[in-house]
């Protein structure tokens, strides 16, 4: 199981990539590998404030629907484009091409509030 050390996760199974005041969005390889395979990724909150555990979009997959939460509060300024044409990345690639959105932080310091990949490990692995 991938579980990249950089990077701070929720307990949602969202990772995130803080860099300064932005913070880059995905599903985790464990969430990818429980929804099966990604047919489509709809973020229809670009451009928005959205506070932090709100829905900013939704990941669906052959079998399931399931929502996209917010690990921090912040402007939604970037989607990843790629994923309209090939939602599949988040299966092959999860922390690489099959990240989601950016956000613009509103509040850095619920940054404190996430998962280190040690606490996501105990998380999922019990």
């Amino acid at each position: 199981m991938n579980i990249p050390a950089d990077l701070k996760y929720t307990n949602d199974h969202e990772w995130v990539k803080i860099e300064g005041d932005v913070a880059t969005v995905g599903i985790t390889d464990f969430a990818q590998g429980e929804l099966g395979d990604i047919v489509y990724v709809d973020v229809d909150t670009l451009d928005e404030e959205v506070a932090k555990d709100e829905v900013f979009g939704t990941v669906e997959a052959v079998k399931t629907v399931s929502d996209l939460f917010m690990p921090l509060s912040g402007e939604v300024i970037e989607f990843n484009e790629g994923l309209e044409d090939e939602p599949e990345a988040v299966n092959k690639d999860a922390y690489g091409s099959g990240w989601m959105i950016k956000i613009k932080l509103s509040d850095v310091s619920e940054v404190e509030g996430l998962l280190s990949a040690e606490a996501y490990k105990e998380l999922i692995v019990g």
